[in-house]
């Protein structure tokens, strides 16, 4: 104690200095501590901005130019598939029709779809009206009858159609009834462009006259449809036998007894060119053989002659008018 009271200066420098030194280590500590978790901090952000950097999509200006371009050509690929449907894109509203004139025209499409069926020897049934059934004898809201005669216009279009393809009958034409029948009214989903009219045709007929008329439906130029189901039966259930083959028997110019005899011998004509009938009497030659047919004319056709029992059902899409879609900025 006599040593810091004789020497008070040099024992508060001391002190002093030992107080500072701790304060100093401590403060150090305290940036160390900071500067630690600051670098910790940069670090996680630079591998984020590294990562972020690789991705095909970093909002460089190379990469927003692209993107740029990409969707006006996008934008542009939706306008040409948007004007591709025009032709089945209807004028909107519809235009409503007196319900007189509307079952006047069902009456007439009705008369001209028999007619084609009948001559092309097709049966149809006694009921049949072109789906409009329930209009036989009653005439329809007027507030539907502009998107009734839409239907009845593809409906004349699909069976004038089926008739041409020469089925052997029509069995059933059904067309769903619409909420605006009865006083409803119909409402787009978000993001619909267009709207489904839905028929069911049952009809029988050959291969060809089905692979035909699906053939025809694709080809309409003012209705684009959509198969929904289409189910086909044979009308045979049983599978065809080896007797059900049958064979042809080719017409020779073979004369005289001896041309008869070589046709009994040869009905199917397989004598070889070189071969001859014997002579006819009086040493005449006989005459030439008929040339043999073809092995695609001897034995006739045994499997795709049946009768097809059909039922398809469809969606004639009324297509909505088309929205008007964003204009994409060019970039700076």
């Amino acid at each position: 104690m006599s040593w810091i009271k004789e020497n008070q200066f040099v024992a508060v420098l001391g002190g002093a200095t030992l107080v500072g030194a701790i304060a100093l280590v401590a403060v150090g500590m305290a940036g160390s501590s900071k500067y630690q978790k600051a670098s910790e901090a940069y670090q996680a952000s630079a591998d984020q901005v590294a990562t972020y950097e690789r991705l095909p999509l970093y909002p460089s200006e190379a990469n927003r130019n692209g993107k740029t371009k990409a969707l006006a050509d996008y934008r542009e690929e939706v306008l040409s598939l948007q004007q591709k449907f025009d032709a089945f894109r209807p004028a909107m509203p519809l235009e409503n029709i007196s319900p007189q004139e509307l079952t006047t025209r069902v009456i007439s499409s009705n008369a001209g779809v028999k007619s084609a069926f009948t001559d092309n020897g097709a049966t149809v049934p006694d009921a049949f009206f072109l789906g409009f059934e329930s209009y036989n004898g009653t005439l329809p809201r007027e507030a539907s009858t502009g998107i009734l005669n839409y239907e009845l216009e593809a409906a004349t279009e699909m069976t004038t159609a089926l008739a041409e393809s020469k089925p052997t009958a029509l069995v059933n034409f059904l067309r769903v009834p619409l909420p605006e029948e009865e006083g409803g009214k119909w409402e787009a989903d978000k993001g619909a462009t267009s709207r489904p009219l839905s028929f069911e045709i049952t009809f029988s007929g050959s291969e060809e006259s089905l692979r035909e008329f699906l053939t025809k439906l694709s080809k309409s130029e003012k209705f684009y449809t959509v198969l929904r189901t289409i189910r086909v039966v044979n009308e045979n259930i049983e599978p065809p036998k080896s007797t059900d083959a049958k064979f042809e028997t080719p017409k020779t110019a073979i004369g005289g007894a001896a041309g008869a005899a070589a046709a009994d011998d040869d009905p199917f004509g397989f004598s070889s060119p070189g071969d001859s009938a014997a002579p006819a009497a009086g040493g005449d030659s006989a005459a030439p053989a008929t040339p043999a047919p073809s092995p695609e004319r001897i034995l006739s056709q045994v499997l795709g002659k049946e009768n097809l029992d059909v039922f398809i059902r469809l969606d004639v899409l009324q297509f909505l008018p088309a929205k008007e879609l964003p204009t994409i900025s060019s970039p700076q």
